[in-house]
């Protein structure tokens, strides 16, 4: 499951590491206790990867592992700030794409 975020990936990035290879329960309840608006994001995909799971192909719910979980970068708005002398600056607002893979533990 995938979702664009306008958090910079290198902030999502200290998020996710936190998450992966964790259970999805397990990983939720990690990210419910995090402070930053990131980890509301994460949890978000997470959450919507599990239900994906568990309705398109029947996996239990309770035994989802998070396999693979990474930010890539996406769209970056390009804005300008005037500087002196009649110059302008960029402002690069960065995104990110969220990408989670879970998968039913196997024994």
């Amino acid at each position: 499951m995938a979702e664009d975020v306008g958090i910079s990936p290198q902030k999502v990035r200290l998020t996710i590491n936190m998450v992966r290879g964790k259970k999805v329960d397990e990983a939720l309840r990690i990210l419910s206790f995090l402070p930053t608006p990131t980890a509301k994001a994460v949890a978000k995909v997470v959450r919507s990867a599990a239900a994906n799971a568990e309705n398109s192909f029947q996996m239990s719910p309770a035994e989802l592992r998070i396999t693979d979980i990474f930010a890539d970068q996406g769209h970056t708005l390009k804005r300008f700030r005037p500087q002196s002398r009649g110059r302008a600056s960029p402002i690069l607002k960065r995104s990110s794409r969220i990408t989670v893979f879970v998968a039913e533990r196997e024994e």
